[in-house]
C-alpha cells in the first residue's frame, strides 16, 4: 500500500541504449545498464540437443510434434547476462524501434530484472515514474498501463514525457526540448509542463 512519502517513488527511463532505474529524490540512478537482451530460440537449443541425441538414427513424428511446441519461445538474457559473452545462437535484440516499444515481452523482462536484480525490491511496495517518449500513442500508454498494474501490482503509476522531465530537471516549465538518443533524435516543445503536440 502506498504510504505517501515514507515510501520512496521508483523511476525507470527506458531508452533505446540503456535503461536506467533507480529511486525518486535521488541524484544518481541505482542502476544502469543496456536496454537490449539476448535472445535464444529454444527451437535450436532443441534443434542441437536432438541431433546430438539421434545422431545417426531418424527422427520419429513425436520429436516432429515436441520441437514444433517449441516453436517461438525464447530464453531471453537481460543486462549485463546478454553481452557479457559469447553464446551460441544468440541474437542481440532491442524492445524500441525509432524511441517506440515493439516487443512487450523484451520491455517486460528488462523492467523485471531492474526490479528484482538490480534495485531488489518488491514492486507491489513502491509508486512508479515511467518517463517515455513523447510521440508515445494512446495504444502505448495503455499497454504500459495495463502491464505495470496487472503484472507488478503497483500502487499508483505516473507516466511523464522525456521532454516534460528534461524540462522540469533544467528549472523550466517552458521549453524546446532536443533529445539525442541511441536510436532516435526528438526535437519536442514544452509549454507549462505539457508536450505540444501536432493536432
Amino acid at each position: 500500500m502506498y504510504g505517501g512519502d515514507e515510501v520512496s517513488a521508483i523511476v525507470i527511463d527506458l531508452g533505446s541504449h540503456t535503461c536506467k532505474a533507480g529511486y525518486a529524490g535521488e541524484d544518481a540512478p541505482k542502476a544502469v545498464f543496456p536496454s537490449v537482451v539476448g535472445a535464444i530460440d529454444q527451437m535450436d537449443i532443441d534443434d542441437s540437443a536432438n541431433a546430438e541425441r539421434n545422431s545417426g538414427s531418424a527422427m520419429d513424428s513425436k520429436n516432429n510434434v515436441d520441437s514444433n511446441k517449441g516453436k517461438g519461445k525464447r530464453k531471453l538474457y537481460v543486462g549485463t547476462q546478454s553481452l557479457g559473452f559469447r553464446r551460441d545462437h544468440m541474437e542481440v535484440l532491442s524492445p524500441l524501434k525509432d524511441g517506440v516499444v515493439v516487443d512487450w515481452d523484451i520491455v517486460d523482462s528488462i523492467w523485471d530484472h531492474a526490479f528484482r536484480e538490480c534495485l531488489l525490491i518488491d514492486p507491489k511496495e513502491h509508486p512508479m515514474l515511467l518517463a517515455e517518449p513523447s510521440s508515445n500513442t494512446q495504444q502505448q500508454r495503455e499497454r504500459t498501463a495495463e502491464l505495470i498494474f496487472e503484472k507488478y501490482n503497483v500502487p499508483a503509476l505516473f507516466l511523464a514525457k522525456n521532454a516534460v522531465l528534461t524540462s522540469f530537471a533544467l528549472g523550466r516549465a517552458t521549453s524546446l526540448v532536443v533529445d539525442c538518443g541511441g536510436g532516435s533524435t526528438t526535437v519536442a516543445p514544452v509549454h507549462d509542463g505539457y508536450v505540444l503536440q501536432k493536432i
